[in-house]
């Protein structure tokens, strides 16, 4: 990204002069206050909105024209927007009826994704029948059904209890671990940015700014025990400071 700022019509600058890359295979998180555009930064990234300003290029799987195939794309919402009517195989064979294609093969990668993350056992359970955190998996697992190259997940865990919300985290890091897709994670949790990422953007309020662009370096794979080290403890306080001056920043 190169100079990207987005005004939305009402005058509201969102966002302004962001100039980012993002490598193949990274984990890079976004932190900062509620209102900076965080959300709004993920969709510009996955082609879900235009910039007002500057340039976008995806270049994973890309085509002359730096097009991404939305099927490359895999994209997590902070609610987990199933279909109510719908199995848990239904809902994550979506992306492939949306393509035109639900044959034996897409079916098996169903059932390969729904094993991947937890829910084996449940492909014919509804969504009102699912805890939040199952609800999420299943969300998870759709995203993924397609093997995207880049992963966007936009405050996935947020709404969950502490307890579910370390075990997601563990499963993502399993899952990218095993994968190694590109995944962009939005959080305001600096706590949960520093467990998962291998890198972090620490953004400033309103319009939203690049202030820190922090390489998180944490043993790989990591495990709960990694939070009650004092390595990752510092870090945590590292990205606070970064946070707080960001903050400060944002308010001149």
């Amino acid at each position: 990204m190169r100079g990207i700022g987005k005004r939305f019509r009402s005058g509201v600058a969102a966002l302004a002069g962001i100039d980012l890359d993002i490598g193949d295979g990274e984990f890079l998180s976004f932190v900062g206050p509620s209102g900076c555009g965080k959300t709004t930064l993920l969709r510009i990234i996955a082609g879900l909105a235009e910039p007002s300003e500057g340039e976008r290029r995806l270049l994973l799987g890309a085509d002359g024209g730096g097009r991404m195939s939305r099927e490359r794309v895999g994209f997590v919402f902070q609610d987990p927007t199933l279909m109510p009517w719908g199995t848990v195989v239904d809902n994550v064979l979506l992306p492939f009826r949306i393509a035109g294609r639900a044959g034996p093969a897409e079916r098996e990668r169903v059932g390969t994704e729904l094993r991947a993350v937890g829910l084996a056992g449940f492909e014919r359970a509804y969504p009102r029948e699912l805890s939040g955190g199952m609800r999420m998996r299943v969300s998870i697992a759709r995203a993924l059904v397609t093997d995207p190259d880049l992963l966007l997940l936009d405050e996935p865990f947020a709404a969950l209890d502490e307890i579910t919300r370390m075990a997601l985290n563990d499963d993502l890091l399993r899952l990218w671990e095993a994968r190694r897709t590109t995944v962009v994670f939005v959080t305001h949790s600096v706590f949960e940015s520093v467990y998962l990422s291998t890198r972090i953007a620490v953004m400033t309020p309103r319009p939203g700014r690049i202030a820190a662009d922090l390489t998180i370096e944490l043993p790989q794979p990591r495990d709960r025990g990694l939070r009650a080290s004092p390595t990752y403890a510092a870090t945590c306080a590292t990205v606070s400071d970064e946070l707080a001056r960001a903050m400060a920043e944002g308010s001149r």
